[in-house]
């Protein structure tokens, strides 16, 4: 099993929801823009790195495909998946279009306010069904947590390393620890 250079992040492009039918193939839910695009990358890894196998796609699902892989025979097989993300070394993926990223470009990035104040660093970008949420942590180690929109994050420079952040008015000033 080989391992990706540390300094080529890995993305996530899939988790395994599901077993589907009885000889081994799973459901997986994807985060590529077209679901079948989740094979397009060559063997997927496991969090840390490690080589997990080749995806076969078998067919569309809402919401992903179902797709089988070697070594995987039989429904017990799939069903301890279950949960496993799938990731690929960003060096993988093609590179994205002007004004756009890959989330975890995002992770790292200085949070700035429009009046150059310092917010944080962004440590995490959460996939929700009503939206998505950027999650900065501040220098005194407290959580904000801020909707992933144009309006509240409407510049990112990832050759500056940073973002600009426009608090929502509705936002607690409390933010999370």
């Amino acid at each position: 099993m080989t391992r990706p250079p540390s300094r080529d992040r890995l993305i996530r492009l899939a988790v395994v929801t599901a077993p589907h039918g009885v000889k081994g193939a799973f459901r997986l839910r994807c985060f590529t823009e077209r679901p079948e695009n989740v094979a397009a990358y060559g063997p997927v890894c496991d969090r840390e790195g490690r080589e997990l196998f080749t995806l076969q796609i078998l067919h569309r699902v809402p919401g992903g495909v179902v797709a089988r892989a070697p070594g995987i025979a039989d429904r017990d097989a799939a069903e301890r998946l279950r949960g496993l993300e799938l990731f690929v070394p960003r060096s993988r993926l093609p590179q994205p279009g002007e004004d756009e990223f890959y989330y975890e470009d995002l992770v790292g990035l200085e949070a700035v306010e429009p009046s150059g104040k310092r917010l944080g660093r962004v440590v995490a970008v959460f996939e929700f069904g009503a939206g998505d949420v950027l999650e900065i942590r501040t220098e005194t180690g407290e959580v904000l947590d801020l909707p992933f929109t144009r309006e509240v994050v409407p510049e990112i420079d990832l050759e500056l390393g940073r973002l600009i952040v426009v608090r929502p008015r509705e936002i607690a000033v409390e933010p999370r620890r």
